[in-house]
């Protein structure tokens, strides 16, 4: 079992930046590659993918959405996932989920078996 924590979520204006951190704990963690993506869902509308990232080899998967605005990384000393938002809008406006699977990422969130909280990211225009 994984257990995941978010944090770094806020109010930030338009064109400015946050950093997402998603703490990862659990037995036999980095034994077995895994998966590690971000999230997202505003009101009223469903739980879309943001990026992902491989644990062992650092692949990365991006939504057309975010591609050259957000960068999603791992750091295995820590056991920590970031996801670093530049030049936010918005409609970036959301909670954001950390998520978890084993093996390849997916793109859909019923792929995942663990869950954060969620943090709030509010952009103002």
């Amino acid at each position: 079992q994984v257990q995941l924590v978010e944090s770094g979520g806020g109010l930030v204006q338009a064109g400015g930046s946050l950093r997402l951190s998603c703490a990862v704990s659990g037995r036999a963690l980095g034994v077995y590659d895994m998966a590690l993506a971000w999230f997202r869902q505003a009101p009223g509308k469903e739980r879309e993918f943001v990026a992902a990232i491989s644990w062992h080899g650092g692949t990365t998967n991006y939504a057309d959405s975010v591609k050259g605005r957000f960068t999603i990384s791992r750091d295995h000393a820590k056991n920590m996932v970031y996801l670093q938002m530049n030049s936010l809008k918005p409609e970036d406006t959301a909670v954001y989920y950390c998520a978890r699977r084993g093996g390849t990422f997916g793109l859909r969130s019923q792929e995942y078996d663990s869950w954060g909280q969620g943090t709030q990211v509010t952009v103002s225009s």
